[in-house]
């Protein structure tokens, strides 16, 4: 395998790490209220998501490439 498949399937799995950190963050009860009160997302919550959308599609593109 090439370095770089390597280094794509680590943020591709750390990309999906750090989205499921980010659900789990959203169900826990301060974000519930959080949301309940603010009307959006807890910021974390949202840093995780789109760090983790963005890990998760550039280290898909790394395994992808020839």
């Amino acid at each position: 395998m090439q370095t770089n498949k390597i280094i794509g399937l680590l943020m591709l799995v750390a990309g999906l790490g750090l989205a499921f950190w980010g659900w789990e963050m959203s169900e826990s009860f301060g974000s519930a209220l959080a949301s309940r009160l603010s009307g959006s997302m807890p910021d974390e919550v949202m840093y995780r998501y789109v760090g983790g959308g963005i890990l998760a599609a550039v280290g898909t593109l790394l395994v992808m490439k020839n």
